[in-house]
Formats: structure tokens, sequence, C-alpha cells
């Protein structure tokens, strides 16, 4: 236990799409609709798409199987922001994290338009129908995409699989630790030519993590704040 998170260390992750009756979007549908028109009010870059929840997760013998089901994304961010998860129903999603090959963690600065406007984590999104193959949701997948869409890096060859879970404040945050054979500033500097490619890019920059005492700790999440305290000893 870290931080209120759960750590656990997983040899392999595999995730299926499920059917699941989630009252919540039946039960508060003018709450909902009230607070879409608020947050789009501060991101009008907002879209209301499917995204996938977690409504269930076992982990056997080192690997975790998470089940998801399909839900809209403003009836996610109401209930993601109330800050009270129910009935099992979770954020669930996966993550690289990129690490230099002098020992930093690169962390994504979120860019204003965006739902997370200023908060510091690792590239990454709550998955979607993108990553739907037949009945199985290809999570290493959608970590790899996000990681590529995000920052233009692409995963190394022979780039490790283990996994850590991550589980509290209603999420699971499955995380892929990648070493990168580049230092911190080469991959900056692939990241920012990445950016300037782009007309809005996700991240509005890149914060470097050495230490679990960051001085910028306060704009990231509690999973990314646990998962610092535990690999530098915080």
């Amino acid at each position: 236990m870290s931080d209120g998170f759960r750590i656990t260390r997983l040899s392999g992750v595999t995730a299926r799409l499920v059917a699941y009756d989630w009252p919540f979007p039946r039960d508060n549908a003018a709450a909902i609709a009230d607070h879409w028109q608020a947050r789009l009010a501060r991101s009008p870059g907002m879209f209301d798409g499917t995204v996938l929840l977690g409504c269930a997760c076992t982990v056997e013998a080192g690997i975790a199987r998470v089940d998801l089901f399909a839900a809209p994304y403003s009836s996610f961010i109401a209930y993601r922001d109330r800050g009270r998860a129910e009935g099992g129903v979770v954020n669930a999603f996966a993550a690289i994290v990129p690490w230099s090959a002098d020992g930093a963690v690169l962390l994504g600065a979120m860019g204003a338009h965006t739902a997370n406007a200023g908060q510091l984590y690792f590239p990454c999104g709550t998955p979607d129908l993108d990553d739907v193959r037949g009945d199985r949701v290809d999570l290493a997948g959608s970590a790899a995409r996000e990681l590529a869409e995000e920052t233009g890096l692409a995963l190394p060859e022979g780039a490790a699989t283990e996994w850590v879970m991550l589980a509290g404040e209603g999420q699971l945050a499955f995380l892929r630790p990648v070493r990168f054979p580049e230092p911190a500033e080469v991959l900056c500097a692939r990241i920012a030519a990445h950016h300037r490619q782009e007309a809005e890019p996700e991240l509005a920059g890149i914060h470097l993590a050495r230490a679990a005492d960051d001085p910028e700790a306060a704009r990231m999440p509690g999973f990314v704040q646990a998962y610092l305290a535990d690999v530098f000893g915080g």
C-alpha cells in the first residue's frame, strides 16, 4: 500500500468487453447533462464519445483479468468528478511509464483544452472502442497508442512486458514501465519535435520526475504520486 493505493506487480494483463447494466446514467441523467455543459464551457474541445469502464478485476498467478463495459464519456466524467466510486465501477486504464536511460520518469503536462488541464501524469487515456478486438480489449495496445499519439515515441525493441497495478480512488491503473535507451534530454527534444507538427497537442510539455518528493507533486494524480513513492522509495 502506498498513499492509499494498493500496488500489485504483474506479469500480464488481459481484458474483455462485457455487457453491464450500469444504473448511474439512468438515475442521474439531468445532473450528467448539466455537468457536461459546465465542463464544455471550460474545455470546449471535449467530445462525448464512448469509453470503456471497469466493472470487475481478478488477479491469479500474476495475471490481471479485467472486465470492461461501454459507457458515454459524459457519464464517466460526471461519475469520476463526484469522487465516489460505487458498485465496483472504476476508471480502468493502461499507460506506458517512460523511463529515460539516466533515470528520469517522463510525465506529460496536460494541455489547457483537455479534461485534466494542468495535471501531470503518464501518457494515457481511458480505453475506447478502438481498443476492442472481438470480445477482447487490447490494453497493451491502448497504452502504446496513447504514448505514440501524445509523444511520438514508439516502444523500443525488446521493451519489458511486466506491469504494475495501482488500485485506489476509484481507479485501476495498469502501468507498464519501459526504459528507453536515450537520456531524458534527447527524449524531451524528440517529443518537442513531435508537438511542433501538431495543430493542438494534447500535452503542453514534459515534466521529468527523479524523486518521490517532486516539487510539482501537487499537480499529479494520486496514482502517479503513489508510483513515484514506490519506485523512488518515498
